[in-house]
């Protein structure tokens, strides 16, 4: 892990080193300023030469001008070089969540999520700034100042000395104590936030059924439990900076007593003296930055690890080694003995096998939970599938990267999903680099051309967060307008016409078999009427295909097909 996180400051070798000299080069001046002290009094003032204390005064001067900018430098580049390595993960991470496959999503919450590309990653900049260059000068001015008080009075230095094992020691154990806390606080503020996202994402279905008050109780206990999360970790910081306080106050009382008791006994110099308690000032000085550092590395530490988890989660679905670009499709695909199953459900599909022509229109129907939309699913690869091949022209889908082959199949879904920028930037989408003319053509074909004139800004209309500013049929149609302008071989329409009324429906069904002509088409469907129309209709139950061929086949066919057209048009129809 060490390792691991230390490879984040490779591209960064001068700032670091930069950051880490300045630092040391401020730790060594503030060591010289006692001995500076300890050398006006003993040897100066006997003199009385106040011109030689001046000189030496504007010398001193002259060292806090410098280490004014060392610290600047310290203070600046190195939040500079945390906030680099924070980036770099942040991408990173961004980078490995989009290679995961749908089945991961599944599994987790959108607020844990953000929490780790937040939060978590905050804390760990912190530390990538803080924690090898505070911990070393730290280190450094410790011994060093030690060193400087041997020099003065090898007795007072031991005597002074004696408290920091114990200090040690209790710096240790605390740190533990810390970082099993803080990776529970991670934990409950990854629940805190995912209750919070889904609150206010769903407050419309909240006021809707007035359940405001259950919620105020649900944030309650989301809010308490961070709460006592931060309170356990607080007491534990309490604890240590209380011990730490006042062992680090009994070293400047031993150093105040036992220095008196030399100096009266004529052991050290007045000079010494006040050198030795300025040093012990130094002393204490790289003790409390310790300790600051103990309140972020634990968080740091919890931090990099769910950093880890994550980066260390390989995706279900990758490219193989030697994957290639996919050819033009025609569009032929077959599924042999395609089987599939979520990891902890029994199987979802079962031995399915099916070809398809290239352009052929094809409609899947059955109750929900049979499989329809998983088998459409596993084409563009959203899923893996448990046994068995899925081959487009004869290329097995797995042979293929997987940019190139869902670049050549477009997806329209049941729940369709817009971003909250412009009507213009969500079309847009399908192809990102379309002109206002190839835009204004898709509007057109998905009948949103009266909709998109009628609002203020036209194509610069900002649609909300998921499109809340539209209607259920104008988001729809807009989900198609995209797609019309990715223009794929192989189209999925998954309820594409759900939400939208009879009229409306007509007009973009006539729109959708123009862009389904010459093109493989496969539509999850409920409502009959819309898929009448298909070359080949589909059946799949929880026992897989059980029919399949055009309406009137089916119907002719007495069997599931008709019982679903009769249920929903009526037996004499």
């Amino acid at each position: 892990m060490v390792k691991r996180f230390f490879s984040y400051y490779k591209p960064y070798k001068k700032l670091f080193a930069l950051d880490f000299g300045c630092a040391v080069i401020a730790a060594l001046l503030e060591l010289a300023f006692p001995l500076a002290v300890n050398y006006v009094i003993d040897k100066l003032l006997p003199g009385k030469d106040f011109s030689m204390i001046i000189t030496a005064s504007l010398a001193l001067l002259f060292f806090y001008f410098l280490n004014t900018f060392m610290q600047y430098i310290v203070t600046y580049f190195g939040h500079m070089l945390g906030l680099n390595i924070e980036t770099d993960m942040r991408r990173d991470l961004y980078k490995q969540l989009q290679k995961q496959p749908f089945g991961f999503y599944d599994n987790q919450k959108t607020g844990k999520l953000m929490s780790r590309m937040t939060t978590d990653l905050f804390e760990i900049g912190e530390v990538a700034h803080h924690g090898p260059e505070d911990i070393f000068i730290s280190v450094m001015s410790l011994f060093g100042a030690f060193f400087i008080m041997l020099t003065i009075n090898v007795k007072l230095a031991v005597a002074t000395f004696v408290l920091v094992p114990i200090l040690t020691v209790l710096i240790v154990f605390f740190n533990k104590k810390m970082t099993k806390v803080n990776s529970q606080i991670f934990k409950t503020l990854g629940t805190f936030n995912a209750g919070v996202e889904n609150a206010i994402s769903g407050v419309r279905v909240v006021q809707a059924f007035a359940n405001e008050e259950h919620e105020r109780e649900r944030f309650a206990g989301l809010n308490g439990a961070y709460r006592q999360a931060k309170l356990m970790f607080y007491r534990v910081m309490g604890l240590s900076f209380s011990f730490n306080y006042f062992l680090m106050r009994l070293i400047t009382l031993f150093a105040l007593l036992f220095g008196a008791y030399f100096t009266i006994q004529d052991q050290m110099t007045y000079g010494q003296f006040v050198s030795f308690i300025l040093l012990t000032n130094v002393f204490i000085r790289p003790i409390e930055k310790i300790n600051a550092v103990i309140e972020s590395y634990p968080k740091g530490i919890a931090g990099f690890k769910r950093f880890l988890e994550i980066m260390d989660t390989k995706p279900d679905i990758v490219d193989k080694k030697d994957a290639k670009e996919a050819p033009v499709f025609r569009g032929d695909i077959r599924y042999q003995n395609v089987s599939f199953h979520y990891k902890t459900s029994r199987n979802v599909l079962t031995n399915i096998d099916l070809s398809i022509q290239a352009g052929e229109t094809v409609a899947f129907v059955g109750p929900s939970g049979a499989g329809k939309t998983t088998i459409c699913n596993l084409l563009p690869r959203f899923y893996e599938p448990t046994n068995g091949t899925i081959t487009i022209d004869n290329h097995d889908i797995k042979d293929l990267t997987l940019a190139s082959l869902r670049e050549q199949i477009g997806v329209v879904q049941q729940d369709v999903f817009l971003f909250s920028g412009s009507v213009r930037e969500n079309i847009a989408y399908g192809k990102l680099n379309a002109t206002d003319e190839e835009i204004y053509d898709v509007i057109r074909l998905a009948n949103l051309e009266d909709v998109v004139r009628n609002m203020e800004a036209g194509l610069d209309t900002i649609i909300g967060e998921r499109g809340v500013k539209l209607s259920g049929g104008q988001k729809q149609r807009l989900a198609i307008a995209r797609m019309f302008l990715k223009n794929p071989p192989i189209l999925i329409l998954d309820e594409a016409t759900s939400a939208l009324d009879t009229e409306t429906e007509r007009v973009i069904q006539e729109s959708l078999d123009k862009l389904a002509d010459g093109r493989t088409t496969l539509i999850i469907a409920h409502r009959l009427a819309t898929i009448q129309h298909a070359d080949r209709i589909i059946v799949v139950n929880e026992e897989g295909i059980k029919e399949q061929g055009s309406h009137t086949e089916l119907l002719q066919q007495d069997g599931v097909y008709k019982r679903l057209y009769e249920a929903q048009f009526g037996r004499n129809m």
